[in-house]
């Protein structure tokens, strides 16, 4: 990966929808040479995905979640990723070992999940954060 390539990144981290001729005249480039590098980009695996961030009004918030010691984080993570309401599920370093983003419809859907996060075996603890404000980097 070159500057090139996260120059087109930058772009799409802010707006996964601009047009490659916009991209293309931001980083002083053709529209091909764009779509080439985002197929690469896609290909190698460094993109992984396109998204949609949304303002549903909804309650958002951090599930911080511990787990025993012999426990596979990954699994766990797998697990809670398949949740509906799961944006992202990060491990992390730190007091906690995964991190759980959600967009709920409410405080009881938030709290449903923790519940829900609580129940599984493996998990110690959670703590959980309310996402007040929100701004894109």
């Amino acid at each position: 990966m070159d500057e090139l390539d996260r120059e087109i990144l930058s772009i799409l981290r802010k707006d996964a929808r601009t047009p490659y001729t916009e991209i293309a005249d931001a980083v002083g480039t053709s529209e091909g040479t764009v779509r080439n590098r985002v197929e690469q980009l896609v290909d190698e695996g460094i993109i992984e995905r396109f998204t949609v961030a949304t303002r549903t009004g909804n309650v958002k918030s951090m599930i911080e979640v511990s787990v025993d010691v012999d426990v596979d984080t990954g699994a766990v993570s797998d697990r809670i990723a398949e949740w509906p309401q799961v944006d992202f599920v990060w491990q992390v370093s730190g007091e906690e070992d995964i991190v759980v983003v959600v967009d709920a419809a409410d405080t009881n859907a938030v709290n449903d999940l923790i519940t829900r996060a609580r129940e599984l075996d493996e998990v110690a603890s959670t703590k959980t954060r309310l996402i007040l404000d929100e701004r894109v980097g």
